[in-house]
């Protein structure tokens, strides 16, 4: 069996509270590569690796402990190749996902969309891999945890009306400077920035979120995922059941068939193939 994630887990647990290991494969196979179309099963190591859920959940709990941004790095690999446990909802995850021979981080990088991407922008991408507007705003929601560089929102907090000044002269004076300061960090969200829940959508409302390209779901009139946006900020649980399935739908995108599918596996060290 290959394990994979920050532990070494190949594919990942359908976990009571590590809601985000998901099976290390996922996400990447639409993007950088040839892995096996398979029929996926939450039991997939049941007999190899039985022990498989409880090893992936004390490593990442542990992880995320030494260092509470683990779970917003590990949140953001799956939508390179996987998923950790920050409070958020469960769901089962199909396992049994294979592993491509060759990878590609450029690839897999050209299937984000950047920072500055507008509505429309982040419409296709998504649509291109079968996911909807739904999909799109509740996987949009992993931004309720996590830390971005005065690089990546500098253009926003400086440049865009659509920021609330507050905020935006709040990050000029402290974070971000015009110059300088590429590196320096600042919450997703300001509020309990290490805990997964709806605040990421209370705060497209009063427009208060590093990335334009979050700010673009919510434009605060009537806007393709605006009613969306508001029903997640009213409604945890809503947005914690989309999340859910969302993250199941992309986690069986279909990887290539053929000889492209019949040359991936499952590593025995997620380092290296086999």
């Amino acid at each position: 069996m290959g394990l994979r994630a920050a532990m070494g887990c190949s594919s990942l647990p359908s976990s009571r509270a590590l809601w985000l290991t998901t099976a290390v494969v996922a996400a990447l196979a639409a993007a950088a590569g040839a892995q096996a179309q398979l029929s996926l099963s939450p039991g997939f190591y049941d007999a190899t690796c039985p022990g498989l859920q409880p090893i992936v959940r004390r490593v990442v709990a542990r992880a995320v402990r030494m260092e509470p941004r683990m779970g917003a790095s590990l949140l953001r690999l799956f939508f390179h190749d996987c998923f950790v446990n920050l409070g958020g909802p469960r769901w089962t995850v199909p396992l049994g996902r294979r592993d491509a021979r060759n990878t590609s981080a450029g690839a897999a990088n050209a299937n984000l969309p950047p920072p500055d991407a507008s509505l429309p922008t982040l419409l296709s991408m998504f649509g291109a891999k079968g996911l909807d507007a739904r999909d799109l705003t509740a996987l949009s929601g992993a931004h309720t945890v996590g830390r971005a560089r005065c690089v990546v929102f500098r253009s926003h907090i400086y440049n865009d009306t659509a920021t609330n000044a507050t905020f935006a002269a709040e990050l000029r004076g402290t974070v971000c400077p015009y110059t300088g300061g590429d590196a320096n960090l600042a919450p997703l969200k300001p509020e309990a920035p290490d805990t997964f829940d709806n605040g990421y959508f209370r705060d497209l409302i009063t427009r208060r979120v590093l990335l334009r390209s979050d700010q673009a779901l919510y434009d605060g009139g009537n806007g393709t995922t605006d009613a969306l946006v508001r029903a997640y900020a009213a409604n945890g649980t809503a947005f914690a059941a989309d999340f859910a399935a969302a993250m199941v739908r992309m986690g069986n995108l279909g990887p290539p068939a053929g000889s492209a599918a019949a040359a991936a596996e499952v590593r025995l060290n997620c380092r290296r193939v086999n």
